[in-house]
């Protein structure tokens, strides 16, 4: 039978449960600070969720924001800070876009090709920052930060009509063409709320696959281990640079498949109006989610609330930018609510630890004095 560390549970609860109501707290405190009701525009949004196209907005969003975070998780069991994640994702929707647009193939075989493209794509854009870890010794924060401002002008320079861009007749958006009904990943009709990306579902399924990779085999002990300590793991015969290349990789193919259930679902076309911003957001749905698939979906779907639901606040007169606040509010929540816990946690611990001393002590004492 399975014996469950309560301290254990407990402070790996306490992070998330903390950010969240502080992150609560400290949004009311701004809102009445400004004069503005704190409990009306939270109200406001749950009431707007309550609608079936918002519902399924909502579920699109998570499963965009799922991959991205899984993404962003696996560089984090490294000890690495995959800050590149919103270039990745960015650059493969475009170039699988573009791929997707170009060639004419059979339903699964046009889906499958689209798909290995963004994959590919991501790892590479990554795996540019991985190699200068691994033989330059260049933090991973610095290149893919720099690889996410390279991002942003080639794609502006690649969706140019004088290069791979298309502009529609009569329209200012510049695109890379559509992707022929081949290419189109199916999802599921509701009745009066739309369609759910069938792409969220795979989302699902690699959430799955992360947590089973990471727990169930051995490349993920070691990849666990050396995110724990790179001379120890390497001390043990595991080659640390070769995984911190395979976790560059993994991470930035996860990154690419984060444009997939938009690409594939609805757009069907890469365009100035696809979504920004995922993988930085992405970040925070890591960290709030402890980089536990199970973690990262209420976390992602949390998010996902705030930036759907909150589309009722303009009707009611309030700004927007309150559901930009509280998210603001829940990184800063995050991390130093983490840090509380992790203090915690250690002192919790060496407790532990001089209570079983203890303990052994006064056994040997009570033996000493029967002999």
């Amino acid at each position: 039978m399975m014996k469950f560390d309560k301290d254990k549970l407990i402070i790996g609860a306490a992070g998330p449960v903390l950010a969240l109501v502080t992150s609560f707290v400290l949004t009311v405190l701004v809102l009445l600070a400004t004069g503005l009701d704190p409990i009306e525009p939270i109200r406001l949004m749950i009431d707007n969720a309550g609608y079936s196209d918002v519902q399924v907005l909502i579920v699109n969003q998570t499963g965009i924001y799922y991959l991205a975070a899984l993404a962003v998780a696996i560089g984090f069991r490294m000890n690495l800070f995959n800050i590149g994640v919103e270039g990745q994702y960015r650059l493969a929707a475009m170039v699988s876009a573009l791929v997707g647009a170009a060639v004419d193939l059979p339903g699964p075989l046009h889906i499958l090709l689209i798909v290995l493209v963004a994959i590919v794509t991501g790892a590479v854009w990554a795996g540019i920052a991985g190699v200068l870890k691994t033989t330059r010794g260049v933090s991973e924060v610095v290149s893919t930060i720099m690889l996410n401002a390279i991002t942003t002008s080639l794609v502006a320079w690649l969706i140019l009509p004088k290069n791979f861009g298309v502009q529609p007749a009569g329209s200012n958006d510049l695109t890379t063409g559509q992707i022929p009904e081949s290419g189109w990943f199916p999802g599921i009709d509701m009745a009066e709320g739309g369609q759910i990306y069938g792409f969220t579902f795979v989302a699902l399924a690699l959430g799955v696959v992360y947590w089973f990779m990471l727990n169930r085999t051995r490349f993920g002990f070691d990849l666990r281990a050396t995110g724990e300590s790179e001379s120890a793991a390497q001390a043990s015969g595991v080659d640390a640079k070769k995984m911190i290349l395979t976790a560059m990789l993994i991470s930035g193919g996860l990154a690419g498949l984060a444009g997939m259930p938009i690409l594939l679902g609805e757009s069907h076309t890469y365009s100035l109006a696809f979504p920004v911003n995922v993988g930085f957001t992405a970040i925070t749905v890591a960290l709030l989610g402890r980089n536990h698939p199970v973690g990262i979906l209420f976390s992602a779907l949390l998010f996902a609330f705030l930036d759907k639901a909150s589309s009722s606040l303009d009707v009611a007169g309030y700004p927007k930018e309150i559901t930009e606040i509280m998210q603001g509010i829940i990184v800063i929540a995050v991390v130093v609510s983490y840090e509380l816990v992790r203090r915690y946690g250690l002192r919790r611990q060496q407790q532990k630890v001089g209570e079983e001393l203890a303990a052994g002590g006064a056994i040997k004492t009570d033996k000493e004095v029967a002999a």
